[in-house]
């Protein structure tokens, strides 16, 4: 086990499949090299650093070595505050409760349920703009469906007006390549073009949310925006702010890669696609064994320790870096029998596919639901649907893993 084991993981040809890396791994359950990060692979270890109140989510608390190789794999919101994501108690805790009323319990308990229906209409709606392009023969699953759906969701949920979309479309992207670890980027010009996104949807964002202070609606803008007597209190301008910019983006690029490996799965598993067909129900079960199995979030690559740890005989000492791979901790065969194989017969599904602890997604729920739906609709009228490339060609993140286009044909599509 060497540095080069990390580096082969961020190494784009490995996207396709990084699973045989991960097991590999596993075999040192807490990997250390010389001024490296603790890098953690196995199930029950993960589990454990992710409930434990001595690794810390804060940037600030970081002190990175210059050989860690997935310290590129994260960013820093640098025109904005920082998010709740990147916080630790009291602090996170508030921002997130704040954040929570109008989005579920114990404020807003029906609230994802209640959106069944419109998510459902979405849903329909873009399946059916596939029959308007008239190319079943070849349908990109990613542009013409994966991401439009969930963008759309968490636009119509915050309030943003539709028309503004692809002004938001085109600072999502830029923010999301600024993650990626591509060796041929300019090192200089894609960190500033991702800070003058981040800019200018902060600015955008603060004008509609200035809008909802004087004029508010229903929408999760208008909430956030709003003035409040309860324990929490409310959150500043710039807090609002830069909520909104991460639910915006983080609202919909995990979503994204689960509709889209979980599509690309079923294909793989056409008895299991078939199944589907015939029983929506079981997408339930589906959804959340591809939450083990192809989790959209691989790794979680920059904790650090505000105590010593011990994990698996390994003490960790203070003020180190920590990376915790999530998807090998899915595949660990000392917690999941035949780890490596789809099943959703597969009881107690307890996965790390969205986190755990007080940082687990804060949008599950909504993310859940939107897989579901998606995945049994287009199992129910995409007419012999089958990959035209496998393995399709990947986004370069390694943290947010999936494929930036997904390549299928159909016979038809059924009304």
């Amino acid at each position: 086990m060497s540095q080069a084991m990390l580096r082969q993981i961020l190494d784009y040809s490995t996207r396709a499949d990084p699973y045989p890396l991960y097991e590999e791994l596993r075999k040192t359950p807490v990997f250390h090299d010389e001024d490296g990060p603790y890098v953690v692979s196995t199930y029950y270890e993960i589990q454990s650093l992710l409930h434990d109140p001595r690794i810390s989510s804060d940037p600030r608390n970081l002190t990175l070595p210059s050989s860690d190789p997935l310290a590129q794999e994260d960013g820093d919101d640098s025109a904005l505050p920082p998010v709740f994501l990147k916080l630790d108690p009291p602090d996170h805790d508030r921002l997130r409760r704040i954040t929570n009323r109008p989005f579920g319990p114990p404020h807003s308990p029906h609230k994802v349920h209640d959106m069944r229906d419109e998510l459902g209409g979405i849903v329909s709606g873009l399946i059916d703009g596939i029959v308007d392009a008239g190319s079943p023969e070849r349908i990109d699953l990613v542009d013409q469906f994966s991401y439009p759906f969930p963008v759309t969701v968490i636009c119509r949920l915050l309030g943003v007006p539709p028309e503004d979309e692809p002004r938001f479309h085109g600072w999502a992207d830029t923010i999301a390549a600024s993650l990626d670890p591509d060796p041929d980027a300019d090192p200089a010009e894609r960190p500033k073009a991702a800070a003058d996104a981040q800019m200018e949807l902060g600015m955008y964002l603060a004008g509609l949310i200035e809008e909802r202070r004087k004029e508010p609606g229903e929408d999760m803008l208008s909430q956030l925006a709003a003035a409040t007597d309860e324990p929490d209190g409310s959150m500043s301008a710039l807090e609002a702010i830069s909520t909104a910019a991460l639910l915006l983006i983080a609202g919909h690029e995990t979503t994204v890669n689960l509709i889209t490996n979980g599509m690309l799965t079923l294909l793989r598993h056409p008895d299991v696609l078939q199944r589907l067909r015939e029983d929506p129900q079981l997408s339930v079960p589906i959804v959340e064994e591809l939450l083990r199995y192809e989790p959209p979030v691989q790794l979680l690559p920059r904790r650090s320790t505000i105590d010593d740890i011990e994990v698996a005989g390994v003490n960790i000492p203070k003020g180190a870096t920590v990376s915790l791979i999530l998807a090998s901790g899915n595949r660990d065969p000392k917690r999941f029998e035949n780890a490596d194989r789809f099943d959703p017969d597969r009881g107690d599904i307890q996965h790390l596919g969205l986190g755990s602890g007080i940082h687990s997604c804060f949008g599950a729920p909504l993310a859940r639901l939107e897989a579901q739906l998606a995945l049994s609709e287009l199992a129910r009228r995409l007419e012999n649907p089958r990959l035209l490339e496998d393995p399709p060609p990947y986004r370069l993140n390694a943290v947010l893993r999936g494929p930036r286009h997904l390549p299928i044909a159909c016979d038809g599509i059924r009304p």
